[in-house]
Order: C-alpha cells, then structure tokens, then sequence
C-alpha cells in the first residue's frame, strides 16, 4: 500500500469552502460581512498563522531578535509588533540557504504527505524568489483569483484564452486554474505571441467565442491593432465581455467597450484585492490577507490615506508564510467604510509604483510609473515608456524613453516641461518609435513588463 497523500486527500474542499466561500456565493456571503465579523475573523486566522509561521527558522530567527512572542497576539493592532522584512531579506535567506532558503515552510522532502508546486517571481527586480505552494495554498490562491476574475465579468461557463506567459511564474498558472477549476470555464492556453502568433490568438478568440483575454493590457491592445489589420472591429468582432487586465484603462474601455475593474496581486501570496463596479479603490479579501501601509524609507506604519509600501500578512496558506511582508509596491489604505455595493472591506488604491524604484534626484522622490503616467499624458506620446536612472558627470539623472510621433520635433521639450512641471526637477526625454523599447520592457516575452533600470 503506497503511503503517498494525493492532492485530493492533501485538501478538504468542504472545510476549504467553508472558510473561503467561492464565487458567485462568496459576493452574497463573506463579501457583506459586518465589520465586527471581518475582524474577529481575521483575528483568529492571524492567531493561528502566528503560531504556524513561528516553526519556520526564517521567521524564528528575526522575532527573536525583535523580542517578539506571537503568543502574545490578542489584537489586531498588536501585529505591528512583528518585524517586517523584505525581498532583500529573502535574497540573503536564499544566499545563506541554498536554493530554497529557511523561510518555505515546507521542503521538497515533504512532498509525498504535503502535494506542493515551485514557483518563482518574475525576477524583474533582482534574483528570483522561489516560493513551494502546498496543494491547499494552491486551491485557495486559485479560489481568491476566481473571486477577483468573476468580479471582473468572467462567468461560469465561459471560453476564455489566456494569453499571460507560461514560465515559472506562477502568474499563468494560477488564472488557469481559477478559471478551470473554480468558475468551470473552457481554457485555451495560447501563452504569449512568441508562443501562438497574435494573428492567430485573435482568430481563436472569434472562432470559440472568447469573453475574455488575459494577458497585459499592452499586448491586449496590440492584439486589437492586429485585428484591425485583419479588417476587423475590436468591438464587434472580438466582443469581449471581461477585461480582467493591466494596463491603461481608458485606452481599454474605449478600444473593447467594457469596462475595466482593476487588482492587485503578487507572486508569494497570488491575488489580494478587487476594484467593484463603484471603482472607489480595491477591496481586500479580508478573510485571507491583512493589508498594511508603510513608510518606505523606515518601515513605520502610516495611518489610512497616506500612500507608502504595501505590506502583507496571509492568512490562509499552509506551506510557506508571508508575515508582514514588505512588498514595496505603492498603494494607499482607505478607511474602513460602507461601499455604494454593500461590501464593508478595506480598500486600497490601486498600484502606484515600486518603492524599491525609487531615485532620489536633486532631494526628490521619483518613480519611475509616476513618470510614465505623466509622459503618456502628452499629446504625441504614448503609455509605452522605460526610464533609465543613469550617472552623468558627478550627478545622478533620470532619462525617459517614449514612443511616440517621432516626426514632432517638439514633443521631447513638451514632454521634459510637462515633467518639470510635476516633479520639480529636470528630467531629459526621448522619443522613439513603435516596437524600439521591447526589448527593455519585455514586451511580447515577459510576465510582467519592466519600465525601469538601474544603470548608475
């Protein structure tokens, strides 16, 4: 008799539903919770991870050394008493411990009694981070991304391609398995266009009838451009129903006629937050994640309002934990308040940066996302942009590329006074044309597109 515990024993779906119910129940049930239930909820999920997260060396070591007894938890506002860490501190744990480093909370010698996945970040910001999902970490991940993909206009049901990159990323993956195994819907996994052509992407959405594409929102656009060239309407023809996607937003409603509700998710903890049809910022699925904001520079916790690094506790998984983990992605915290759809969730804004981008310049914070946005406000300019931090002479300086009308010899000077004008500080620009900043950002190959080096 083999003693290998299959995926299917790793999990008991009915305990997994109870405690995280799945769309659509979940937008009649937990999503309308009081705020009292919220939190009692969370407080209990965080008492046990605490506990949990303590058996991991990594996290042993530094609460240690913080003074930090997750016994003594008995309120949510005793969490920041916690150390946070970052991907710096993951980046010496993996040197220090070799491949994996001391913060998984399962190895791969568990494998036969814990089911378990590896996957790595995308690397964009430094030497990837692999993470090992056990089987109930992944079935939850796939139920939370299917929450934040119904809320978006995917229904049960659907056909739907996904276009995102298959890598060892676990970003393709776990949309796949949302959408199969959670909203039953009929999957065509065409990966990137250096895997199936764009031509034929856009011929397979209309040929089954797709609802919805996921992939960026750069390349869903380009897509779009390629049906154009096929002397089809983006709208008509493609008849998109979702834009579960990333991008420009008013450049994507315009281009398929749907609107677009944004998210917020990250490779260790995989999705976290939804824009409701209100688009009055994102609401965190409270009863898997506790969302923090703060200070970049210090760590300090910020009060709701201020926009800081967002900072995240699960409260879910079962391998390894993420406990105050420092993302460095830029958000706000809103107060908790009623939202115009029913919902008592904290919202958060939607993304606004990395933290860890930033470039001091002359006594000035500049993000590089922060640029992007306000070169692609230009007329003549366009949202594909990459920024290069470089070192010219004694001094640091930030050089902005941007595609554009190439023709208009003075669209570079509007666009360096239009970031003279919001920053404060002088910052050079360049425009070029279509297709001359792919290599850079990725465009076509990459996960998630870069639109920033380092080169000082």
């Amino acid at each position: 008799m083999t003693s290998l515990r299959r995926p299917r024993e790793a999990v008991d779906f009915d305990v997994l539903e109870q405690r995280y119910p799945p769309a659509p129940d979940y937008f009649e049930t937990a999503w309308l919770d009081d705020p009292a239930t919220i939190e009692a909820k969370q407080l209990e999920r965080l008492q046990q991870r605490a506990v949990a997260a303590h058996d991991v060396p990594f996290f042993a070591k530094r609460w240690a050394d913080a003074g930090f007894d997750p016994e003594t938890i008995r309120s949510l506002d005793d969490l920041p008493r916690a150390p946070l860490y970052t991907v710096d501190d993951i980046r010496e744990s993996i040197e220090a411990n070799p491949p994996f480093g001391d913060y998984q909370g399962v190895m791969p010698g568990d494998a036969l009694r814990e089911p378990m996945r590896l996957f790595t970040s995308g690397g964009t910001t430094g030497r990837s981070r692999p993470t090992l999902y056990t089987a109930w970490d992944r079935e939850v991940g796939a139920l939370l991304t299917a929450r934040a993909l119904y809320l978006q206009g995917i229904r049960p049901g659907d056909v739907v391609l996904n276009a995102w990159s298959y890598s060892t990323h676990n970003g393709a993956h776990i949309m796949d398995e949302a959408l199969y195994k959670w909203l039953n819907c009929i999957v065509i996994s065409t990966s990137t266009g250096t895997v199936t052509p764009s031509r034929k992407q856009v011929e397979l959405a209309i040929e089954y009838g797709a609802t919805a594409i996921l992939t960026t929102g750069d390349y869903l656009l380009h897509l779009a451009e390629t049906a154009v060239e096929m002397g089809l309407d983006p709208i008509a023809d493609l008849a998109l129903k979702a834009l579960p996607n990333i991008g420009d937003v008013e450049q994507l409603e315009a281009t398929f006629g749907v609107p677009v509700l944004d998210s917020y998710g990250f490779h260790e903890v995989q999705w976290v937050a939804v824009e409701c049809p209100a688009k009055s910022g994102l609401h965190v699925f409270e009863d898997a994640y506790i969302v923090e904001i703060v200070d970049v520079e210090t760590g300090e916790l910020l009060p709701d309002g201020e926009q800081g690094a967002i900072c995240i506790t699960e409260l879910y998984k079962t391998g390894s934990p993420q406990f105050r983990y420092n993302i460095m992605d830029l958000s706000t915290r809103y107060p908790r308040e009623q939202c115009e759809c029913g919902s008592w969730l904290r919202k958060i804004a939607p993304f606004a940066g990395r933290g860890d981008n930033m470039v001091k310049l002359r006594g000035v914070n500049v993000w590089p996302e922060a640029l992007g946005a306000i070169v692609g406000d230009v007329p003549g300019a366009t949202n594909d942009y990459f920024v290069r931090a470089i070192r010219e002479g004694n001094r640091d300086e930030v050089v902005v590329s941007v595609v554009g009308d190439v023709a208009d010899d003075a669209l570079p000077g509007r666009i360096e006074a239009a970031l003279k004008h919001a920053v404060g500080v002088r910052i050079s620009a360049t425009v070029c044309t279509a297709g001359a900043l792919d290599r850079d950002t990725g465009f076509g190959s990459a996960a998630k597109l870069v639109r920033f080096r380092d080169e000082r």
